[in-house]
């Protein structure tokens, strides 16, 4: 008799409603990293695993519910993680749509939902979406401690680890889920033979110039971010697991795959699947230095011709560096400048001199890498003047790609936290959380109501890739056929409810206040590395 499938993992489909438009061709689809993992894991400790890509394969819920319902598994897992990390706020829509159309398939089936928008807000989770459970932490002994307990006649849920789930009219959370401590070993890599990998595609930027966006792919080799930037919710699964490892809630956790196991990935990515276009989805990748060389290293020994995407800071590039990276493939580096004002990247951890901007985005195109810079409008401390500080910086770099987003509370973030606490009016639905959805609403600053700085931010976008100076740029670094494509993506017009008056919300500022105790410096978490 053949044993019933463990787990089935769901990446749900979101493009529409967090991208509008801008999701049919312009961005990217993107390998769920995190349900691969999470299968790997899995399989690591025994148990059997499936992974439906709903996004991948454009199914609707009552499609994947179809699907759940043949592969029969003891428990259905939607995962909530997307592109980045905020993503798993702005996906939650889609989550939940998921877990009504399975449950209304069969209203027996077990379903957890998991993920970084669900750790930072679990119990509200689970009393809002159809879900049994919830998991609290980044959910890895999570999943096989709650398909073990569900397999027995009367399962000890008390007993599964990093658990939210309901006891009659309770809910009950139980003991904090340690961390994932050896990652080579417990989950060396994503499980690419689950995921239908030939309709994954790059970004449009990142191909800038006529490359193939096809095959594509994306992968981790840090997990976790030891910087306490404000309006980053990066940390939010990691903080149980880094509670029950005795750390102090001011200490980032930042974890490694080994060089040789990242290595095994691309090697697979590149033989097995024939992928050139990789992003390294890091948070911080180009951070420690001799992990960064050691991957650099290994992939200039085989030759192979990548087109390579990672993050940086201003702060974290070392001498050394740039000329290694490039040679091994790295075409882009998306660089964290924010705002063009001191002050306002001062209050968010963004504390470098405008000097050093400049000078580092010299040296990334000095040694032949693009730049694709990202800006935020709407930081607590910005006006209008400062706003405009920071759309003039970014015409003067004038850098081959930019994003321009407005600030948000994302679930697990500090501003989340200030914003609670002070009343600001947050959005209604998740998919408000998404920088192009329809019902976008960021936070207010101290000096702005959100309205405006919405309003700022999109008209900052055309002001941006409007500009005869970068289609200029364009032209002469990728070719007159770019410049077309740069001018098709413009005439793409986001609908916004907020500014069209479909959405009524008081034009409040955030209230002064001093930054959370908990945004601590940088400097106490690096230790932590350097152990």
């Amino acid at each position: 008799m053949t044993k019933k499938l463990d787990l089935v993992l769901i990446n749900p489909s979101s493009r529409t409603q967090v991208y509008q438009s801008l999701g049919t061709k312009l961005t990217a689809i993107e390998n769920p990293v995190w349900a691969g993992l999470m299968a790997t894991y899995c399989r690591h400790a025994g148990l059997s695993v499936e992974v439906i890509d709903a996004e991948a394969s454009e199914l609707i819920p009552t499609e994947v519910a179809e699907r759940v319902e043949d592969l029969d598994p003891v428990l259905t897992v939607v995962v909530a993680y997307g592109h980045q990390p905020s993503a798993s706020t702005q996906i939650m829509t889609a989550c939940g749509q998921i877990c009504d159309a399975v449950k209304q398939e069969s209203s027996q089936r077990k379903v957890l939902l998991v993920g970084g928008h669900v750790a930072a807000l679990p119990e509200r989770t689970l009393e809002e979406e159809q879900a049994d459970y919830v998991a609290t932490g980044e959910g890895l002994t999570t999943l096989v401690a709650l398909v073990k307990a569900l397999r027995t006649s009367r399962p000890a849920l008390a007993q599964v680890p990093g658990l939210c789930y309901r006891d009659g009219g309770q809910v009950r959370r139980t003991s904090e889920s340690p961390l994932v401590a050896n990652l080579d070993e417990a989950m060396p890599g994503v499980a690419w033979d689950l995921l239908p990998m030939e309709r994954y595609r790059a970004h449009n930027w990142h191909c800038l110039g006529g490359q193939d966006r096809q095959p594509y792919a994306a992968l981790y080799t840090t997990l976790g971010c030891p910087y306490h930037c404000s309006f980053c919710c990066i940390q939010a699964p990691f903080k149980e697991g880094e509670k029950a490892a005795g750390l102090r809630e001011s200490v980032n956790s930042y974890r490694f795959w080994s060089p040789d196991r990242v290595i095994e990935q691309i090697d697979t990515l590149v033989n097995r699947y024939g992928v050139r276009n990789i992003k390294i989805a890091d948070e911080m990748f180009v951070l420690n230095k001799r992990h960064v060389l050691a991957i650099c290293d290994k992939i200039i020994e085989r030759n192979y011709d990548l087109n390579i995407w990672a993050y940086t800071r201003v702060d974290t590039i070392k001498d050394g560096m740039l000329d290694k990276m490039r040679r091994a493939g790295f075409t882009w580096l998306a660089v964290g400048i924010e705002s063009g004002a001191d002050r306002v990247r001062n209050e968010v951890d963004k504390g470098f001199a405008q000097e050093d901007i400049y000078r580092v985005i010299a040296e990334i195109r000095a040694a032949g890498i693009h730049v694709i810079g990202n800006y935020i409008f709407g930081l607590p401390e910005d006006d209008r003047a400062s706003m405009q500080s920071t759309l003039d910086l970014a015409r003067e770099l004038n850098c081959e790609f930019a994003n321009f987003y407005s600030a948000m509370a994302y679930p697990g973030s500090p501003l989340y936290t200030l914003a609670a606490r002070q009343g600001v009016a947050l959005p209604q639905t998740w998919t408000g959380y998404s920088q192009h959805s329809r019902d976008c609403l960021p936070l207010p600053t101290r000096h702005l109501p959100a309205r405006e700085v919405l309003r700022f931010r999109d008209e900052a976008f055309s002001t941006y890739y409007r500009d005869p100076s970068y289609l200029q740029m364009v032209d002469r670094t990728f070719g007159p056929e770019t410049v077309k494509q740069i001018n098709a993506m413009t005439a793409y017009q986001l609908e916004r409810d907020l500014l069209s008056g479909r959405l009524e919300v008081p034009d409040t500022l955030l209230p002064p206040e001093a930054p959370p105790a908990t945004w601590q410096p940088v400097t106490e978490s690096l230790q932590l590395i350097q152990r």
